[in-house]
């Protein structure tokens, strides 16, 4: 099967793209080929470049995670888009689709978590332990249908697993997240989070810029889309 690749945005020095749930944004131990390389290749057909083609990963999202994702075309774009992430020049917001409503329809959450490397899971705490990372979102309810409801996350830190464990903590696991509390699991091994929105100023051109990535074509996303 051929990977889809759906270009949001491109320019001389930066492409972001809608990552589909299977793809990983960078190799792993599963050798499955990263979207990085599928994109080096599509880019190197494409423009029918002779020589290597660069492609700089500026941020990740899990696998089972769709959404919008940033690569750097060049190694300038590539160095500045990272200081974007690191400095907090980076807008993002993700949609969620969740069965359990949080306690409240609105909140801000603040948690600590620490990374278990060989479970491949984080655990949130209510205050510091040792090796804890600070962990701050913000989460509204903005949909509802009859069984689910969609959630818009704002992130302000980028921590591993964190809107998955954050939102776990507070009884309201993702959809299709078996290892964070979900009932069971969605069809295609996706959970129900989406990289929804990005917005920063452009590295080099020094414009604000804002892509938004529409929802995986499954007819609960589409619901939701269509209602906003």
């Amino acid at each position: 099967m051929e990977e889809v690749i759906e270009i949001l945005y491109e320019d001389n020095h930066i492409i972001v793209v809608n990552k589909q749930p299977s793809q990983i944004v960078q190799g792993d131990k599963t050798g499955d080929e990263p979207l990085s390389e599928l994109l080096k290749t599509y880019i190197k057909q494409r423009d029918a470049k002779l020589g290597n083609v660069f492609l700089g990963v500026t941020h990740r999202l899990d696998r089972p995670v769709s959404g919008v994702t940033v690569f750097a075309k060049t190694s300038k774009a590539l160095t500045r888009m990272n200081e974007l992430f690191r400095d907090g020049g980076i807008t993002k917001f993700y949609w969620v689709i969740v069965k359990q409503l949080p306690p409240k329809k609105e909140g801000t959450l603040v948690h600590y978590l620490v990374r278990n490397e060989k479970q491949n899971k984080s655990f949130a705490y209510d205050k510091p332990v040792k090796d804890s990372k600070e962990a701050h979102l913000h989460y509204s309810v903005i949909s509802k249908s009859d069984n689910y409801s969609l959630i818009e996350v704002q992130l302000f830190t980028g921590r591993h697993h964190q809107i998955r464990c954050q939102l776990s903590k507070i009884g309201s696991p993702i959809k299709g997240d078996l290892k964070y509390g979900a009932d069971r699991s969605n069809p295609d091994g996706s959970i129900s989070l989406h990289a929804r929105s990005i917005e920063f100023i452009h590295p080099i051109k020094k414009e604000r810029i804002k892509i938004i990535a529409p929802t995986p074509n499954d007819t609960l996303w589409r619901y939701f889309e269509s209602q906003q």
